[in-house]
């Protein structure tokens, strides 16, 4: 495989806020870093805000086990038997009487109580160690108090107040909001869930945009005609903004990594990862092959096979633009798919082939 991406530059990074889903992001980070890509700045917005602290310290290990590793009680003070429970759909297992208490609780005290929040935030970031990087960090809230969006640059903030603004732009509107600052805040989502204004503004051209799909309000942005803009983004869904639980994360994190891949590589698929190996011309042929083996003893015929199999097909497929490839491409992960085939591997056409094939022979022995 060759990079499609420029490495001899330094890229800024934009982070988009989503609660639980950044774990996504730090996958795509991991790709970044493996495959050499250099980066100068970071925005972010809530939960891009403390990702893009993990990012300016620049311990990928670090952000690795706590995404790994976090629960909603790292985050919300909630019991995370109950909370799994209600992710899962056992609703019948929920102990119901505790679970409204709580609730009532929470609306009595003015939403869910993120201290243990704040305590991770005074784990993992060093605030320090953000000053000292060569990587620049800047974050948006909004200030309840002064009705405004605030972009913050990390280098004008003393450690103690970086912690307190990284934890405001994290304010949902679901949770308690604490005055900090002597000052009420907003999640940075509320005005601006994706940054990317944050870096243009700033000088700052070639720009990696990350995306997780959050909830909030995406600014109106004008791009520079001289602006390099590069998005990673998810095809398939990512978990719920307050889905925090190791599965779920490392789900996300193994979808962000995958898709950082294939940005950097340019790999075909829409949920599959491929490595592009053949033109038009192979792709036909295999297109070809695959319907006369399923139509055995009765192959169709040419016409029959352009002028009705493979319209039919891609209309199937939902195929709109593209050749005989994108066709190709979709058939076979439509195929994958349907027989169990984890998508988490860069395969050439001829490989995912092989697994089809290996993995429809093991259904018709069982």
């Amino acid at each position: 495989m060759k990079l499609k991406l420029d490495t001899s530059k330094e890229y800024a990074i934009a982070l988009e806020g989503g609660g639980a889903k950044g774990a996504y992001e730090i996958g795509v980070w991991k790709a970044l870093e493996e495959n050499g890509v250099k980066y100068c700045a970071v925005a972010g917005s809530s939960v891009g805000a403390l990702n893009g602290a993990l990012m300016a310290m620049g311990d990928l290990e670090q952000a690795i086990n706590l995404w790994e590793n976090i629960t909603f009680s790292d985050v919300m003070n909630v019991d995370d038997a109950q909370m799994r429970k209600l992710y899962r759909g056992d609703f019948l297992e929920v102990e119901w009487k505790d679970f409204l208490k709580d609730c009532v609780d929470a609306v009595k005290e003015g939403g869910l109580d993120i201290a243990p929040l704040r305590k991770l935030l005074e784990e993992q970031v060093d605030g320090e160690k953000i000053h000292r990087s060569p990587v620049k960090l800047f974050l948006v809230t909004y200030s309840l108090t002064d009705k405004k969006e605030l972009d913050l640059d990390a280098d004008t903030l003393d450690p103690e107040t970086l912690r307190n603004m990284l934890l405001a732009s994290a304010y949902l509107p679901i949770f308690q909001r604490k005055r900090l600052e002597g000052k009420q805040f907003l999640d940075g989502g509320v005005q601006n869930l994706v940054p990317v204004d944050c870096l243009l503004k700033r000088g700052y051209r070639d720009i990696i945009v990350i995306r997780i799909y959050g909830i909030g309000f995406e600014k109106r942005v004008t791009i520079p005609e001289d602006a390099n803009m590069i998005t990673v983004a998810p095809k398939e869904k990512l978990g719920g903004i307050l889905q925090f639980e190791p599965e779920q994360s490392k789900k996300d994190m193994q979808r962000g990594y995958f898709d950082g891949l294939k940005m950097l590589y340019g790999l075909a698929g829409e949920t599959y990862y491929i490595d592009r190996q053949w033109d038009e011309t192979q792709a036909y042929f295999a297109i070809k092959t695959l319907i006369e083996e399923k139509y055995g003893q009765k192959k169709p015929s040419l016409r029959e096979l352009n002028e009705k199999i493979l319209p039919k097909l891609a209309k199937k497929l939902k195929v709109k633009e593209g050749g005989y490839y994108e066709i190709l491409i979709a058939f076979l992960e439509d195929m994958a798919q349907q027989l169990g085939i984890s998508p988490f591997a860069v395969m050439t056409e001829e490989e995912l082939l092989q697994k089809i094939g290996q993995a429809a022979g093991e259904n018709r022995d069982i």
